[in-house]
């Protein structure tokens, strides 16, 4: 993982949250992994409900905490997973994760770090932070270097550059 972020800035609401998904989403062509990190209540549900909005998802995404995986359909699957339920866990397959891998598709996950073994080599990991009640801190990080590519079109995309 570089050291430094493709991207800093930060969201002053909840609404530009769900818009910078938004335009994650609007990028991915398939077979993305787009993990998200931050503590409780940092916005990662908002920000994959923004992912699921740019991919045309139209059911309602909530977070898949109970479940580990919630399936969408839009222009590609979109496959929501959260692995808070993995953390200290000794597991041997809780779940077949690279069958979800797949060109016609998107995986967001929340709470990667958790499952980090489960991870592909090459994915885009965006950081929220806590700044206030509805500010928060944003950062993207590219794991290889198409998502390097990818992070820098959702800059030109959400920033006008």
């Amino acid at each position: 993982m570089q050291a430094n972020p493709t991207l800093d800035y930060i969201s002053q609401s909840p609404a530009q949250t769900h818009l910078a998904g938004e335009h994650l989403g609007s990028l991915c062509t398939g077979g993305e992994v787009i993990c998200l990190s931050g503590p409780l209540g940092s916005g990662k549900t908002v920000l994959a409900q923004g992912i699921a909005a740019g991919l045309c998802v139209t059911a309602q995404v909530t977070s898949p905490t109970f479940t580990v995986l919630k399936e969408y359909r839009g222009r590609l699957d979109f496959f929501h997973f959260d692995f808070y339920r993995f953390e200290h866990q000794v597991r041997t397959a809780d779940i077949e994760f690279g069958e979800y891998l797949r060109p016609d598709a998107v995986c967001a996950v929340e709470w990667a770090e958790f499952a980090a073994e489960l991870l592909p080599e090459e994915y885009l990991l965006v950081k929220v932070g806590l700044v206030s009640t509805s500010k928060r801190a944003i950062q993207v990080f590219a794991q290889g270097t198409s998502y390097e590519e990818f992070a820098h079109r959702f800059q030109a995309l959400a920033f006008h550059i």
